[in-house]
């Protein structure tokens, strides 16, 4: 009897020990151990960044990816706000910007050509004739190699070969995700070139602030501190043009629902199929102002935007088909999210009239946004 007391005994201390070492899900419901692949010899893995209010942000050095953004609703309740995969595989094989460090160049470039000191310069076309954040190789398809310097920093870094998707100059490239005590997403890129390039990243998370992914978010309510924004042609390509927001669908000066007027009979509209497109920033590069705010009357989660670059991309999920599922096996219809990628303006290479894209050596690149989330 005793010596089966103890085997028993035995047997449930080794089921412990088992159990414990058992790989933990993460707050959001994500296995780390479905983060773990390779890619051109690099690794990848999942990333979790904890603040000191339990917030809780998961990142893959795929891509340099926000993975999932755990945040408390007006109840306390903690609310993932983001789309995205719940695993490797899913974001190598099914082409998407979910959360991802775009570059080498944020949003289009028209024709895929662009002209540096006298030479043309030719890229990847992968969106019609127009090359779109950094290629069909872009960024978000590459492994960053990732160093977590604390529970609330990642450090990912980026070296692009000379004339990878067509863009001179090997480029090292450093994003850093910093989660702050007052629940804000602090994101920092720099980066330096050995020859004359064109260098502009963004973050390009979908955020979806009622954690209701399978239903659209255009009750969500934005504001965009703009008087202008760059208006397109059927690329998608902007005219030139800055046009003034006021009178037009344009408008989010004044807090209002993102769906208030998407489905306006304005040529904008009709042309991006919803809001696809730039707004020229009042901030003048101040990151202590407001750029841009995201609010779910359903959760009370606020989401508010600080940069230091000239435009914002608001785009609202218009593409999203409801036919593959992500996190979760949950199906993302059209217009589920919003993302605001802060960025230089679209095109900008080929428009010497605007903030310049031109990275030469000896010069560094700096782009800052800040994701504040609170709750009202």
């Amino acid at each position: 009897m005793k010596v089966n007391k103890f085997f028993g005994a035995a047997i449930a201390a080794l089921s412990i020990v088992a159990c414990s070492t058992k790989p933990a899900l993460t707050l959001s419901g994500l296995d780390p151990q479905a983060f773990v692949g390779e890619k051109d010899g690099k690794a990848t893995a999942l990333y979790t960044l904890t603040n000191a209010n339990g917030m809780e942000v998961c990142i893959t050095n795929f891509g340099g990816r926000l993975v999932s953004v755990m945040v408390p609703d007006k109840d306390g309740n903690m609310v993932d706000v983001i789309l995205g995969f719940d695993n490797i595989n899913d974001y190598m094989t099914k082409a998407s910007d979910f959360g991802a460090s775009i570059g080498r160049y944020a949003n289009r470039i028209a024709g895929g050509t662009f002209e540096l000191d006298g030479q043309k310069v030719v890229l990847n076309q992968n969106d019609g004739e127009n090359c779109l954040h950094g290629g069909a190789e872009g960024w978000q398809y590459q492994v960053y190699e990732a160093e977590q310097t604390d529970p609330q920093t990642l450090k990912l870094t980026m070296v692009d070969p000379d004339g990878h998707m067509g863009f001179p100059g090997t480029v090292t490239a450093v994003v850093t995700y910093k989660l702050t005590d007052d629940n804000a997403i602090d994101i920092t890129y720099s980066g330096t070139t050995d020859k004359p390039t064109v260098l502009s990243m963004t973050n390009h998370a979908y955020f979806s602030l009622s954690g209701k992914h399978a239903e659209e978010g255009t009750d969500m309510v934005l504001y965009v501190n703009a008087d202008k924004f760059t208006p397109a042609n059927d690329k998608l390509i902007p005219t030139g043009e800055m046009r003034p927001v006021e009178g037009t669908p344009f408008d989010f000066r004044t807090p209002k629902p993102i769906g208030q007027d998407i489905n306006a009979d304005y040529e904008q509209l009709v042309l991006g199929n919803g809001y696809d497109h730039n707004w020229v920033l009042n901030t003048a590069g101040d990151i202590n102002k407001l750029a841009v705010s995201v609010y779910s009357p359903e959760t009370g989660i606020l989401l508010e935007e600080y940069t230091d670059q000239p435009g914002v991309q608001v785009y609202t999920g218009n593409f999203l088909t409801g036919e593959v599922p992500g996190k979760h096996g949950i199906k993302y219809p059209m217009r589920a999210s919003v993302c605001i990628e802060t960025q230089l303006y679209p095109n900008s290479p080929n428009m010497p009239e605007w903030p310049s894209a031109t990275l030469r050596p000896g010069e560094t690149y700096t782009h800052r946004c800040i994701y504040q989330f609170s709750v009202k």
